[in-house]
């Protein structure tokens, strides 16, 4: 991506109009700390614009045949994927990730679950008899629609397309770090058919424009994925309009490494779970849980799988870790790896230093450390490429320290009998739990309990999450 990208206009009732802001937004590439790109910073009047487009269109679009959005979006999948090579050129340039990783889990998942809401659609009840009641499932209304710079496509497509697809019509931030995967939607989404005022796309800041589009009247529901702190923001701006709420927030997941698992496998897979994204995944299993009598053993194991992964330029299809995305999240992370060391913390391998030959760049150091679970660094959301090895006594042990936490996002659970693991993952407070590194299941709900969040994605679950129920009796 050589030459800068200029956006200069929100779409806003199926128009591309000049925003009244004139203030611009750069998008800044992580390896190389260029500029990339400009989008507008947008205003409170653009949220009213786009607000005001979204409720003219949705009671129209609210009463569309589900045939029309499971058309609509069949065909928004095969845009994507022609379009795939540039969504993960595009992705790779914001976010940082890799390359050979980001096709398979940003592009190739973007267009899986567009494919999977098509699919899902027909399998909502959207109308069943309960005794003498028909109830109905309707569209919750107008949607705001913030988004996460980690997955800036699949983000969009987990909140604008679900809220979409249950008939909402939409106002859409996305991040302003990483914006530019929402144009490429908001063009692809119209071309396939959505009628104008569905969608309606303004850049700009959380505290501008993102807390603009909660407090807007108009407005019905929420829909964020973002920190706690961010979260928090909503739950109190939503609160004085009485609206629905759905938050994706963060986590700090245990992996439960049981004494007769394969404890080299179990590793291994885990470190790179923890360390896909350069860390930055909500449901990282970043606390890896191990028996206390094999601790040194998995030190040693995590430390030579951390050392192995090549940190370098995101484009080269050998480099397996990429940069942090934002020069504020490196900072973040050094911080707290600094914490962690003056703590008592054992760093084992990594540490708050540039890597080795990249002094440009927002880079860190595959970093492990071996602490107790009442470390800061093992209850606080770190989002990047930091793992921290706990050792346990036994399994309720385990299972007290994987639940002794502020989030309840994912779990992981390592065991040869894997009917025992399931067991033990139905005790785990967390929405999300794998089995011996069992691959995700794109139609079971995303979500957590706890600091983790409100509300399920994914599925026909991240569907009905727009959804209201109605009774007609009689």
């Amino acid at each position: 991506m050589g030459q800068l990208i200029e956006h200069k206009k929100i779409f806003v009732g199926g128009q591309w109009i000049d925003s009244t802001g004139t203030d611009v937004i750069t998008v800044i590439n992580p390896t190389t700390e260029a500029p990339i790109a400009t989008v507008p910073r947008g205003t409170v009047e653009d949220v009213d614009r786009a607000a005001r487009a979204a409720a003219k269109a949705f009671p129209a679009w609210s009463q569309t045949p589900i045939e029309e959005r499971v058309a609509i979006f069949s065909r928004l999948a095969r845009l994507t994927e022609s379009r795939a090579d540039e969504i993960t050129r595009t992705i790779v340039s914001e976010v940082g990730q890799p390359i050979s990783s980001a096709v398979k889990s940003q592009t190739n998942g973007a267009v899986e679950e567009l494919d999977l809401m098509a699919t899902c659609l027909n399998e909502i009840a959207w109308k069943e008899q309960v005794g003498s009641a028909v109830v109905h499932r309707e569209a919750a209304g107008i949607v705001g629609a913030i988004t996460a710079w980690n997955a800036p496509l699949r983000s969009v497509i987990s909140k604008a397309g679900a809220a979409i697809a249950a008939g909402c019509t939409v106002v859409l931030k996305g991040s302003e770090v990483a914006p530019l995967t929402s144009f490429m939607f908001t063009e692809m989404i119209m071309k396939a058919g959505l009628p104008n005022g569905v969608l309606n796309l303004v850049c700009g800041t959380g505290p501008e424009v993102g807390e603009a589009i909660v407090k807007h009247p108009a407005v019905d529901m929420v829909s964020l994925t973002g920190s706690v702190r961010a979260g928090q923001r909503v739950m109190e701006l939503a609160a004085t309009g009485i609206k629905r709420v759905h938050l994706e927030l963060g986590g700090k997941s245990a992996n439960i490494i049981l004494d007769d698992a394969d404890l080299q496998l179990a590793l291994e897979v885990g470190i790179e779970d923890a360390f896909r994204n350069a860390g930055q995944v909500c449901g990282g299993l970043t606390r890896m849980l191990v028996p206390r009598s094999r601790l040194r053993i998995a030190e040693e194991i995590a430390v030579s799988k951390a050392k192995s992964f090549v940190v370098g330029d995101p484009f080269d299809t050998t480099t397996t870790l990429g940069p942090v995305t934002t020069s504020g999240q490196r900072e973040r992370v050094r911080g707290y790896i600094r914490t962690g060391i003056a703590d008592g913390g054992r760093i084992l391998t990594g540490g708050p230093e540039a890597p080795e030959g990249l002094d440009r760049g927002w880079f860190v150091r595959p970093t492990v450390f071996s602490c107790d679970n009442n470390a800061r660094i093992a209850r606080e959301e770190i989002f990047g490429p930091v793992v921290v090895i706990i050792p346990f006594d036994d399994e309720e042990d385990a299972l007290a320290i994987a639940n002794d936490s502020p989030f309840g996002l994912a779990g992981g659970i390592w065991s040869a009998d894997a009917e025992h693991a399931r067991a033990l993952a139905c005790r785990l407070r967390t929405g999300r739990v794998r089995i011996n590194g069992a691959p995700l299941e794109k139609r079971a709900p995303h979500g957590g309990f706890k600091l983790s969040g409100i509300g399920r994605e994914w599925g026909r679950y991240g569907i009905e999450e727009f959804l209201e129920y109605k009774s007609i009796i009689g």
